[in-house]
């Protein structure tokens, strides 16, 4: 199995990328200073708060300091560097690429601690899907918008991909940081293209009778 450090490097790249994110998300929204803050760190540790809950263990941003230190030194760079993300707030790519970053270490993580832990192949998939898209839930919610998994392309899915080749390569080759890191590009660059060729999953509509 895993080094336990590689789970900790995905957390550490998955909370930088989601505060970021939620950083974003709040100065778009016109939050104030506890806001952004607020918006920040829901992103970046409330995918991880639910999967350690659901693994019955106390929650990492309780009991370590790396998460918080992590999302405090990402908002200050952040706000250092504001008047320069001007434009890419206007643009969105850089939000959708630390958003998706995001996305993919939670949903490793996820899946790496419920491998380890020896849930069943669907018990993997929701850990997965519940450790990325927790925080992004959660701060769409606050802000009184429809959660991304629920509309954007790819989204949610990534994480379920994410999770079926974690287990295929677990009980094939074995995982190992070459593999996981492989895994992680691939589906960094899935989300991408989906995104920038606006890919979508069907959609069920109600036709009148």
């Amino acid at each position: 199995m895993l080094d336990f450090n590689l789970i900790i490097a995905a957390d550490i790249l998955g909370i930088i990328a989601f505060t970021l994110s939620g950083f974003l998300i709040g100065v778009r929204h016109r939050l104030d200073i506890l806001g952004i803050l607020i918006s920040a760190s829901i992103t970046a540790l409330g995918g991880g708060i639910v999967r350690d809950v659901i693994l019955t263990r106390t929650p990492f941003a309780f009991n370590e300091y790396y998460p918080a230190l992590t999302v405090f030194a990402t908002i200050f760079i952040a706000l250092l560097f504001r008047r320069h993300l001007r434009h890419e707030l206007e643009q969105k790519w850089l939000f959708v690429l630390s958003d998706t970053i995001g996305l993919v270490a939670f949903s490793i993580t996820g899946a790496l601690l419920a491998i380890e832990h020896g849930f069943n192949f669907f018990g993997v998939l929701i850990l997965s899907f519940l450790t990325a898209v927790g925080g992004g839930v959660l701060r769409d919610t606050m802000i009184n918008q429809v959660p991304a998994v629920l509309i954007s392309d790819f989204y949610g899915s990534i994480a379920l991909i994410v999770a079926v080749l974690l287990i295929f390569t677990n009980l094939t080759w074995g995982l190992d940081a070459l593999s996981v890191t492989l895994i992680a590009t691939l589906a960094i660059t899935l989300r991408l293209v989906a995104y920038t060729k606006q890919w979508h999953l069907p959609k069920l509509t109600m036709e009148n009778q």
